[in-house]
């Protein structure tokens, strides 16, 4: 079977005629080229108002980037004519395979940005034999079309959080959808500001806003006076796994604190190695581990009050209605403020200011978990490394967007893998 033929059967146009096909070399590169005419009597399409028009003269012979074949570089050759369009006047045609001046076809963009979710960028790139920059132009192209056709109608649950990006605390901000069926990446900005989740709001639009039911985030300040402005009628849960990171690190700022004190003090402490012991649940502790930590209950440190502290606020999420939760949380708070250890008595008082909110997770029934959004954080990381390059938020948004986003794709004839 001709290459010709292969391409009349996946990649055909109607006003256009593939010629001959004969092996060139391009930049140093041995490639297949595929002539392309226009059908004789047809006529350029006027890229501003997608007129068919009479043309006025023809321009140099341009080459478009096509999808390899066995590792064989190929490439499409025309000669774009200009139109005469009596409303727009003079431009160079539309051609079906590619917009404007990109030299990529658009079969080509969608193939290299396919496998850009499967590979790393450089990856992807050097598979392929073409730049990091065509890699980065591909995705882009699909990205942008996504975002321009995606539906946000149906968006009733969202959860927002932050991942520190680049080196000087740097922070992009994410909101992801959360309802059951379509859980995606619905927006990123720079910073972790109220001025950054206000930019969301503004692009979600005012009615979008109103019909939100749930949104999901941690204790952060900024969050939760733009989510009160902004979405009042939303239920607004501090959950479950935001609410235990503080307790871990409430438990390992005390571990810290103790070694340093026993160590001034000349003595041997038994705390040495003993971070992750303290900071697992007990139920993913190995045998040795578990040895260890009876060692720890022992010795009567502050450091394994604060984490038996933590075992016994775990009752908590147990309850099945608000106010027993409520009742159990009063009286954990107090005992914590009346202990001597500060973190701990930290995170009894932001516990108490978030009282309401925290007890928020029960009237969801304990549905809408940040667990997700932690799951999709983590995602996020391993892209933003996959798709490493450039240094620029922008670049890092395509990135994240073309991965996680689950964004629509530009209809074609044919799909390449």
């Amino acid at each position: 079977m001709q290459l010709k033929t292969l391409l009349n059967r996946i990649e055909k146009y109607k006003s256009f005629v593939y010629k001959r096909v004969r092996e060139e070399v391009i930049k140093g590169v041995r490639a297949l080229v595929v002539e392309i005419t226009p059908r004789r009597g047809s006529r350029g399409r006027c890229p501003v108002c997608q007129r068919r028009c009479a043309t006025y003269d023809t321009r140099p012979a341009r080459l478009y980037e096509y999808v390899p074949l066995w590792g064989i570089a190929v490439h499409f050759r025309y000669r774009p004519r200009r139109v005469n369009c009596p409303q727009d006047g003079i431009h160079v045609e539309q051609v079906p395979w590619a917009q404007g001046k990109e030299r990529q076809t658009g079969s080509y963009r969608q193939f290299l940005a396919r496998w850009a979710k499967r590979l790393s960028w450089k990856e992807t790139a050097e598979v392929f034999q073409t730049s990091w920059e065509s890699v980065y132009r591909a995705v882009a192209a699909m990205v942008e079309y996504g975002l321009a056709h995606r539906d946000l109608d149906e968006v009733t649950q969202v959860g927002i959080d932050e991942i520190a990006v680049f080196k000087g605390h740097q922070y992009l901000t994410l909101v992801y959808q959360l309802d059951t069926g379509c859980r995606r990446l619905l927006w990123c900005g720079a910073g972790h500001t109220a001025k950054t989740l206000l930019r969301f709001f503004r692009f979600l639009g005012s009615e979008r806003s109103q019909r939100l039911q749930a949104v999901c985030s941690d204790m952060w300040a900024a969050y939760l006076k733009v989510i009160k402005k902004k979405a009042p009628q939303a239920l607004h849960i501090l959950d479950r796994f935001h609410i235990m990171k503080k307790f871990n690190e409430a438990i390992d700022q005390e571990r810290r604190d103790e070694v340093k004190r026993l160590k001034a003090q000349g003595e041997e402490s038994i705390l040495i190695r003993s971070r992750w012991i303290l900071l697992k649940r007990p139920a993913k502790l190995s045998d040795s581990q578990i040895v260890r930590l009876s060692e720890l209950v022992k010795a009567n440190l502050s450091c394994v009050k604060a984490y038996l502290m933590r075992e016994q606020f775990q009752r908590f999420w147990e309850y099945q209605r608000a106010a027993w939760a409520s009742k159990f949380l009063d009286q954990w708070i107090t005992q914590a403020l009346q202990s001597n250890i500060e973190p701990m008595k930290k995170v009894a008082k932001s516990l108490r200011k978030h009282q309401p909110l925290i007890l928020n997770w029960f009237k969801a029934g304990g549905t809408l978990s940040s667990g997700t959004v932690e799951g999709f954080n983590n995602k996020a990381k391993l892209t933003i490394k996959k798709a490493y390059g450039f240094r620029s938020v922008e670049h890092l948004k395509i990135a994240l967007y073309h991965t996680l986003g689950d964004l629509p794709e530009p209809p074609m004839t044919h799909r390449f893998c």
